[in-house]
């Protein structure tokens, strides 16, 4: 069906408010943590299931959600995740004790994982083919300068105290745009795939249980010792996820197109998005944890030493828009070098107390490179994706780049916490290991280029 103009004009605006705020909510109830632990007589445990629980429900349906789209519609499961997004975020908001906050966390991520697939498919089946490349470049910038103003905006919140209400504002803040997003979609095309008729359920429970059984402990596990039960869940998720595997090869309605398994560059652009979103997430999560544990900065004050990164990030992000066309997948390559050296540039500039001007230059060149980088991926690997794949694809790549963000922070954790002489020593540590994801995110982006797709 030919889709009319209206909903190609507000289709972008719609989709990348709704973006916006399902990152920025990944992000934004960091700082506030201290004060809800402090508030709802909360501990350590389950203070970081706050944060964790959104992460991962999020994670864990998206697959599943692509596929939903493709058989229901891609505007129906829009209008149903930002609906629940947006209850779940007020309930957040109006939680009595931890525990609902927590139910409320993680149906605030299952409703976010629902919209994201959403919106990657819409772009690709609803926008005229010279128009996909700006506005999955925009979609990228969108996704950058949310995961870094979340922290910002999250201190400045905690910090103004408004009304005496304290960190509940943080979860309110992305209600209003969500609200405006659902009223929006009604313009939106019904999209969906056709040729696919049923869902593999079992492939959907299997998907679930073993992105859950790999996901939960390594968010749990970095700031509870890693018990026991988390080292057994890792050691379950594998073969669920083989099951998983088998099922895709031998089912007769996989859950994931079986030409993105086959394709090699489909392969290199999901595992450049792994391995890149294993450094960012953990690198912003260790600066505030650093400057905050060892530096003694407030939650503002870590805040505003964020902003050279997250203002560099929105330059980077719009130049990116006009780069892409002429630097093509070298950019990805000059993003990704160019955060390697940001990061061993820190290693030394960032210590026990850091003056904040040392650290602004690398800072702002990483922010930009990082908003380079992320605003063109997506675009280059999707351009990359057959039409009756856009579905699976949309639900396999920012599944890929939520499981880089978790697996990141626990393995820069660990790096952080290894025996260290000094705390600017364990900074260091957690410094290399940045440097050396990001290198090897350059070399994936090399093997991404000399693949180009067919046709």
């Amino acid at each position: 069906m030919t889709v009319t103009a209206p909903p190609r004009r507000l289709l972008l605006p719609v989709v990348l408010s709704a973006t916006f705020v399902q990152l920025l909510s990944v992000t934004v109830a960091q700082v506030a943590t201290p004060a809800i632990r402090a508030d709802l007589a909360a501990g350590a445990g389950a203070g970081h299931l706050v944060l964790a629980g959104y992460t991962l429900a999020y994670a864990c349906v998206l697959i599943t959600a692509a596929r939903l789209g493709d058989r229901w519609g891609y505007r129906r499961l829009f209008v149903i995740g930002t609906a629940g997004f947006a209850l779940a975020a007020t309930a957040c908001a109006f939680a009595p004790t931890i525990e609902v906050l927590i139910a409320a966390r993680l149906a605030q991520g299952v409703a976010a994982g629902l919209v994201a697939p959403q919106v990657f498919s819409l772009i690709q089946t609803a926008l005229p083919a010279a128009r996909r490349p700006r506005a999955l470049g925009l979609l990228g910038a969108t996704m950058a300068v949310a995961s870094l103003t979340g922290p910002l905006l999250g201190g400045l919140l905690i910090g103004a105290d408004l009304f005496g209400l304290g960190w509940r504002p943080v979860f309110l803040l992305p209600v209003p745009v969500a609200l405006a997003a659902l009223l929006g979609a009604v313009a939106l095309p019904p999209g969906g795939a056709a040729g696919w008729p049923r869902v593999d359920w079992l492939g959907a429970a299997l998907v679930t249980v073993g992105l859950g059984l790999l996901v939960l402990p390594l968010t749990v596990g970095p700031g509870s010792g890693w018990p026991p039960w988390t080292l057994g869940c890792l050691f379950g998720a594998g073969p669920v996820l083989v099951g998983c595997a088998w099922a895709q090869r031998r089912g007769p309605e996989p859950l994931i197109h079986p030409e993105v398994l086959r394709d090699r560059g489909a392969r290199a652009g999901v595992g450049l998005v792994l391995v890149f979103n294993a450094g960012v997430p953990s690198f912003t999560y260790l600066l505030f944890l650093h400057v905050q544990s060892v530096s003694g900065y407030s939650a503002t004050e870590a805040a505003v030493l964020s902003l050279p990164f997250a203002g560099a990030a929105i330059v980077g992000s719009a130049s990116a828009v006009r780069l892409t066309p002429v630097l093509g997948r070298r950019l990805l390559t000059l993003g990704a070098l160019l955060l390697a050296a940001t990061m061993a540039t820190l290693a030394l500039t960032v210590g026990a107390r850091p003056e904040p001007w040392t650290a602004v230059p690398a800072l702002a060149v990483g922010g930009a490179a990082f908003g380079a980088f992320t605003a063109s991926v997506f675009a280059l690997v999707l351009a990359r994706a057959a039409p009756e794949t856009v579905g699976s694809v949309s639900g396999v790549l920012p599944t890929a780049q939520q499981l880089g963000g978790t697996l990141g922070i626990a393995l820069a954790t660990l790096a952080y916490a290894a025996p260290a002489a000094t705390p600017a020593a364990a900074w260091r540590h957690a410094m290399l290991y940045e440097t050396v994801v990001f290198l090897l995110a350059a070399a994936l982006s090399l093997r991404l280029t000399r693949r180009p797709r067919p046709g």
